[in-house]
C-alpha cells in the first residue's frame, strides 16, 4: 500500500484532532475506533474478510504500513477468525498515542510541547495542513447534505466517527443535531464499516456477549458468556498508565 492516500484511521484521528486546543474529542473511544478502523483499512486492501462478526486473514502479505501490518499479523497469529468485538475492545489500548506518533513522522501534524498546572508534562498536536482536514470534513459533509450513497471509505469512516461519539464534536448543539442523526444513518452504507461501528459501540456498552442480528433476523452463532472487553487468547491486556505518566493531547 503506497502513501499517497490516507488510510481512515489517519482520517479519524485527524477528525478527532481539535484546531484550537491540540486535543482529540473522545479520547476515551477514539483507541476503540482507531482499532476498528484499522481493520476497515485491511478489509479494504484485501488482506482480511469478515466472517458473521468474526474477522479472518485472507491474504497475510503486508501491506507497507507499518501500524496496519503489525495488526495484520496479530490477526493472523491467532490462526483462526477473531470476533470483531474482542479485537477492538481487548488488547490495542494506546493506539491513540501511537498514530498521532505516526501522523507526526509523516509530517500531517506537528507536536507542542507544555505543562499542565506548570508540573506535569504534556504534548499537544497541530495539524501542519489544515486543508486535509476540510477536505476529509467536506467529504461527511457532502454525504449528509446530499443524500448520495458515499464511497466505502467515506462511508466507514462516517460510520467509525458515529460509533466513537465523534457527531456532537463535528456537528454541535440543537442545530446539529439533523446532521448527527444522517451521520448515523450513514453506518448502513459499508458492511465492513458498520461491522465495526457496531463492534465499537457493543465494547461501549458491554454488550459483546450476545450475537448480533443479521438483517434476515438470525444470529450469527457466536457463544454467549463472554464479556464483549474480554482479550483475545494469546495477546496481553496492556496496562493503565500511572496519574503522573506523560500526558498526550485528549
Amino acid at each position: 500500500m503506497g502513501r499517497s492516500r490516507r488510510t481512515i484511521p489517519e482520517e479519524l484521528l485527524l477528525l478527532a484532532l481539535d484546531p484550537a486546543t491540540g486535543t482529540t474529542a473522545q479520547p476515551q473511544s477514539l483507541d476503540l475506533g482507531l482499532a476498528g478502523a484499522q481493520l476497515v483499512e485491511l478489509a479494504l486492501a484485501g488482506r482480511i474478510a469478515p466472517d458473521g462478526d468474526r474477522i479472518a486473514v485472507v491474504m497475510a502479505r503486508p501491506t507497507g504500513d507499518p501500524t496496519l501490518d503489525s495488526a495484520l499479523e496479530l490477526l493472523r497469529r491467532r490462526g483462526s477468525p477473531v470476533r470483531a468485538v474482542h479485537w477492538i475492545g481487548g488488547p490495542r489500548l494506546g493506539l491513540r498515542q501511537i498514530y498521532l506518533a505516526h501522523l507526526e513522522r509523516c509530517g500531517m501534524v506537528h507536536a507542542v510541547s507544555g505543562q499542565m498546572c506548570g508540573v506535569l508534562p504534556t504534548t499537544r498536536y497541530q495539524a501542519t495542513d489544515t486543508a486535509i482536514s476540510r477536505d476529509i470534513r467536506a467529504r461527511l459533509d457532502s454525504a449528509i447534505r446530499t443524500g448520495v450513497p458515499p464511497d466505502p471509505r467515506t462511508a466507514a469512516l462516517a460510520a467509525l466517527a458515529h460509533a466513537v461519539g465523534l457527531g456532537k464534536h463535528l456537528y454541535p448543539g440543537n442545530e446539529g443535531r439533523s446532521s448527527r442523526s444522517r451521520l448515523r444513518d450513514l453506518i448502513r452504507h459499508d458492511p465492513m464499516g458498520g461491522l465495526v461501528a457496531h463492534a465499537v459501540m457493543d465494547v461501549q456498552n458491554g454488550v459483546g456477549a450476545q450475537p448480533r442480528r443479521t438483517a434476515n433476523g438470525t444470529g450469527n452463532g457466536a457463544p454467549a458468556g463472554t464479556r464483549a472487553t474480554a482479550t483475545a487468547p494469546g495477546v496481553p491486556m496492556q496496562p493503565h498508565r500511572g496519574s503522573m505518566a506523560r500526558a498526550v493531547a485528549h
